[in-house]
């Protein structure tokens, strides 16, 4: 297979998406059904291209003899990749069922399938510098997803999503300049870029800076203190929601700090150093935080953000473990949590359309007229606290015995941490599967006399993934292979 098509699944999205503006479709049958084969025929060339072996890169644009925008699909690409791939058919199918009565449904849709193209451009970077233009490209076709109501709510919060996101920019720019001028290369290495005689004449300099790309990059990540945006950018419609806090946004947040620290930096010159303790503290600090938060929200999406933000910590604190099964614990939880929190962002979606519920209180009973969602959310939920066999149980554990094998007594702290943060997430879930399934004496029964059963396009997605949540729980192995090789165990 051809290198040049290394670039046909990041573009094929945008060229494609961009049609919905430039030829509007008559039938609004006709343009789902034209969105579901541009993401279905996307995904089947993604997984083409990892069967195919594919290990040159390809240079798409040559900016100077030492800037490129390239791909390269390796095994950290495969597990990114893979991810967004498998669930971005599925968010899309439910998509079409939430957004029926909406307005400014081609601009939607021409802008949810472009984010798979620019997401699928971050996984196959071969460079710290493609990452970074596709990176701040994601912003830019996210943010009308985030405004799509046009309300002043909704503007507000794309207004905060842009701030914070330019800000991140900022750093994590510093880190590519930096990085260029003591590399002389941005390509992603294993083990760093820089060579060793560069690592150590610079090594304060470089730690310094590191912690410019971890915060940087970790906007996206919603690490604490530049968390602030994820909560507020709850109002989007749930298959924005969906992305960016399952599958897309946040999830490239951490891929790029992963990218950085490991293929960037590399491990040498942070280990044992403030810029390996600093990331890791805030790290805890934001779970702890974030966890706390859930507790006291009362709104459901947004405690499911609250949720998101702790267990990109928990991928955060693998990493900074910087050992490669910190890295391979980190990777893995990428995974499962992508997938079991997609289905609770669609569990929830569902709710607020066709409930019309928004608040925890108003939950009581609802599992009496929802039955079969509400079990796949119970069921995710589960995975989440980390509950065996389900697929949550296995990335936490793989959190936690890299963090007992490091040595590091703040690691060693990480791991009560992550037992405190477990039991917040037990209540914080379990609340609301617990009204939803045995409601208080009393409840108002005809609170629910307006809640209707989704139909099959969201039902599918939902149970899809809830089944996925279970197997991998079960049948990690070929998962783990690729997540092992990536983490070089």
């Amino acid at each position: 297979m051809r290198t040049e098509f290394l670039a046909l699944p990041v573009m094929l999205p945008i060229l494609f998406g961009f049609i919905i503006f430039i030829f509007p479709f008559k039938s609004e049958r006709g343009r789902n059904i034209y969105t579901e084969l541009v993401v279905l025929v996307n995904t089947v060339l993604v997984w083409l291209l990892f069967a195919g072996g594919i290990t040159e890169e390809f240079t798409f644009f040559r900016l100077t003899d030492v800037l490129s925008i390239s791909f390269r699909i390796d095994n950290m690409a495969m597990v990114f990749g893979g991810l967004v791939s498998v669930l971005w058919p599925l968010a899309t199918l439910y998509a079409f069922e939430y957004m029926e009565h909406e307005e400014r449904k081609p601009q939607f849709f021409a802008f949810y399938t472009m984010t798979y193209g620019v997401t699928i451009g971050i996984a196959f970077a071969s460079n710290v510098m493609s990452m970074y233009m596709f990176y701040e490209l994601l912003t830019l076709v996210t943010l009308p997803l985030v405004m799509h109501e046009m309300n002043e709510i909704s503007i507000r919060a794309g207004r905060l999503y842009m701030v914070y996101s330019i800000a991140g920019a900022a750093f994590a720019f510093i880190a590519m300049v930096v990085l260029l001028s003591y590399g002389g290369t941005l390509d992603f290495t294993y083990g760093g870029l820089l060579s060793s005689d560069v690592a150590a004449a610079h090594s304060r300099t470089l730690q310094v800076v590191y912690l410019f790309a971890f915060f940087g990059f970790g906007v996206k990540a919603a690490i604490f203190p530049f968390h602030g945006w994820l909560p507020k950018v709850s109002v989007a419609p749930t298959p924005v929601t969906a992305l960016l806090h399952a599958v897309a946004v946040v999830k490239a947040g951490v891929f790029a700090i992963a990218r950085v620290t490991y293929y960037a930096f590399g491990t040498a010159v942070l280990k044992d150093t403030f810029a390996q303790y600093v990331p890791m503290a805030f790290a805890l600090i934001t779970i702890v935080y974030a966890s706390s938060m859930a507790v006291k929200e009362t709104h459901i999406k947004r405690r499911l953000a609250y949720s998101t933000i702790s267990n990109l910590s928990y991928v955060a604190f693998a990493l900074t473990i910087m050992t490669p099964q910190g890295l391979f614990a980190g990777l893995s939880h990428i995974v499962a949590h992508g997938t079991m929190k997609l289905v609770l962002f669609l569990c929830v979606g569902a709710i607020m359309h066709h409930g019309h519920k928004t608040y925890v209180y108003e939950l009581e009973g609802i599992g009496s007229r929802m039955k079969g969602l509400m079990t796949c959310f119970f069921i995710s939920a589960l995975g989440v606290m980390g509950i065996p066999p389900l697929i949550g149980f296995a990335s936490k554990w793989n959190i936690a015995t890299a963090a007992a094998a490091s040595g590091l007594g703040l690691a060693y702290a990480g791991v009560g941490v992550l037992i405190f943060s477990a039991v917040l997430t037990a209540v914080y879930l379990l609340t609301i599967a617990v009204r939803a399934f045995v409601p208080v004496k009393g409840y108002d029964e005809n609170a629910l006399k307006d809640v209707e059963k989704p139909h099959w396009c969201m039902m599918l997605p939902i149970v899809a993934v809830t089944i996925a949540v279970i197997v991998l729980g079960i049948c990690f192995t070929p998962i783990y292979q690729v997540i092992e090789m990536a983490a070089r165990i």
